[in-house]
């Protein structure tokens, strides 16, 4: 066996999506792999069933969102035409597939009568030389970069001619729909108030085919942020007052929103790019859903029944026939397919020999226990190199599983390196008290959470105090900035997607306003990295995407403009066309180079050679 290379990405086929059929006696589902050749990342359709190996249904190059019909007898699908991801149907007793929309469209959900299929979609199509005119803060959002008036609506298309027709139309972005029991109407949450880029709000409508005015069902109080219609009730995920804290379910009650007792002190996870989880889901008369539980998410069962547990992390659930049908990584697999536990697919690269993690339990300097994960060659003996990194979000959290986006963990930690990951307060899967206790205080609650840990480590002699370096990227790449500006410890700094400057931060993020008002509500100034950057000392490599809306690559500009002017060593490193999240889904090049710069900057600032 071998130790795992930056180039095995083009070799790891990431699992996704699963949709259990009618019956459910078959999973289809995407799997994602990155195409050397073309640049691009390339995802697929599959089956898998119990005592078959997996086949392929579609050829790609980027086939996506598989959709039973009621009867089992189709499968409608995502596939780019001329640029635009268009719906595709395609018949299981034979035949290719057939385009059904003409336009571009979105993940659809079959009516329950299987005659039509809703999505949602961009609606509008503006002029790209046009003078982009902003009237309030939605005028850009990552992954999609300047809106220019485009808004996403409500459509349903009819199977049988292929008629398109939008429901819903207005200055609103709505949401994805979920079918009444008896098919006449269509639920999305969706945010109509004037100030809306101000005060957050979301609430949940329903509208009538016939494209009606949308009815509110909801009242203020609860932020809605996703509706399913489950049976004959509507569950619906939001917050209680403002957005910050645990994610909740809810059902619509005749009096209102009445709160699920999940029976865990635990955010909801319904599933996000970089988040797993999935959306809720009936399983006869028990709710099922995902929360986050420590590192690893979980499936559980209203209130609080483990479904799916242990060394798992799911991140995609499909209830049918009385069976459950759900993908997890685990520590040797980037994502399996597995049907009521049985596991129908096998990932894992069988000819690699992966490092174990270690799980660890350290102390911060106030007493709070903080969970971290190590990454070391158990035949490793002394003090060595320590590359400290730091997750996203602050609200995400690492987990003890393959990662296929930070192959660079592997590959240090086989040439010496120990890689420290942990969940500082601010993570998910502690707590709500532990998830909100960063907020306001930015680098000033938590710094202590990364720095007793390395001391820890030191002392137990592990890690090398004259070899120590900091990564990390999104609130990673912030921290990476604030550590090294606040602490002399690190050798070498790799911040990515990092923020340095909240105040301009809140000016030019597309969530900006947002992060100022609920999660960095106070001081920003105290809070900002660049307020201390005159004592950063340790070489720098930045890496940002050119189209990051979210962590704008401005910040990344001023951190490296501020060490530059001071001597200090640093490297700028662009992705063009990149967005916040190219990290995960960005061209292969790009991720690979990702990686191949962090392990070069650390062996030549802190070992001492290049790589």
């Amino acid at each position: 066996m071998s130790r795992l290379s930056l180039t095995d990405l083009y070799r790891i086929a990431v699992p996704g999506d699963p949709q259990l059929r009618p019956g459910g006696a078959a999973v289809a589902y995407t799997v994602t792999t990155a195409d050397k050749d073309s640049d691009e990342n390339r995802s697929e359709i599959w089956l898998a069933a119990p005592g078959a190996a997996p086949r392929r249904l579609t050829g790609g190059p980027r086939d996506l969102a598989p959709r039973w019909s009621p009867d089992g007898r189709t499968l409608a699908f995502l596939r780019p035409v001329d640029g635009r991801p268009q719906l595709h149907l395609l018949p299981m007793d034979g035949g290719e597939p057939r385009a059904l929309t003409g336009a571009a469209a979105g993940p659809a959900l079959w009516s329950p009568d299987g005659r039509r299929l809703a999505f949602t979609a961009p609606h509008g199509e503006p002029d790209p030389d046009a003078p982009v005119v902003a009237d309030t803060l939605e005028y850009k959002a990552d992954g999609a970069g300047l809106l220019r008036g485009v808004r996403s609506h409500v459509f349903v298309v009819d199977v049988a001619t292929g008629k398109r027709t939008q429901l819903t139309d207005g200055d609103f972005h709505a949401g994805q729909p979920a079918w009444s029991p008896d098919g006449e109407q269509l639920a999305f949450v969706t945010g109509m108030e004037e100030d809306r880029d101000l005060t957050p709000a979301g609430a949940v409508y329903t509208i009538g085919l016939d494209g009606a005015e949308p009815k509110r069902l909801t009242d203020p109080g609860v932020i809605c942020t996703g509706v399913w219609w489950l049976g004959e009730r509507l569950v619906v995920a939001g917050f209680k007052g403002d957005p910050i804290g645990h994610t909740r379910l809810f059902t619509l009650e005749a009096d209102g929103l009445a709160e699920v007792e999940t029976g865990l002190d635990r955010n909801v996870m319904v599933g996000h790019p970089g988040y797993p989880g999935a959306a809720p889901a009936l399983l006869g008369d028990e709710l099922l859903f995902c929360a986050r539980d420590g590192g690893r998410t979980h499936l559980y069962g209203a209130p609080g029944r483990t479904k799916v547990g242990g060394e798992h992390s799911v991140s995609g659930v499909s209830v049918a026939g009385g069976r459950v049908a759900y993908v997890a990584a685990t520590p040797s697999s980037p994502g399996d397919v597995y049907l009521d536990g049985e596991r129908l697919t096998d990932h894992a690269l069988p000819d690699l020999d992966l490092l174990p993690l270690e799980r660890r339990l350290f102390t911060a300097p106030d007493g709070t226990p903080v969970e971290g994960f190590l990454l070391r060659d158990p035949d490793r003996t002394g003090p060595g190199p320590l590359l400290l990194d730091v997750h996203g979000g602050p609200h995400n959290a690492w987990a003890p599983v393959f990662d296929p986006a930070h192959l660079y963990h592997q590959v240090l930690a086989a040439r010496g390196w120990s890689v420290l990951t942990l969940n500082p307060r601010g993570s998910d899967g502690y707590g709500e008290a532990f998830y909100t206790a960063a907020v306001g205080s930015w680098g000033l609650a938590d710094a202590g959470d990364f720095l007793a840990p390395i001391d820890a480590l030191v002392a137990e002699g592990v890690a090398d105090p004259d070899r120590l370096a900091v990564t990390g990227y999104s609130y990673g790449g912030y921290m990476a900035c604030w550590l090294s500006a606040t602490d002399g410890r690190f050798k070498a700094a790799i911040p990515g997607g990092c923020v340095s400057d909240l105040t301009s931060m809140s000016g030019t993020s597309d969530a900006g306003y947002l992060l100022k008002m609920f999660e960095c509500a106070g001081d920003l100034a105290a809070q900002s990295p660049i307020t201390h950057v005159a004592a950063v000392t340790a070489p720098t490599l930045l890496l940002h995407g050119e189209r990051d809306d979210r962590c704008p690559v401005g910040q990344a500009e001023q951190w490296f403009a501020a060490l530059r002017e001071r001597g200090v060593p640093v490297r700028l490193v662009r992705y063009p066309g990149a967005s916040h999240l190219f990290i995960l889904d960005g061209r292969p090049s790009h991720r690979l180079d990702y990686n191949e710069r962090i392990v070069a900057w650390l062996e030549q600032w802190v070992i001492g050679s290049e790589s």
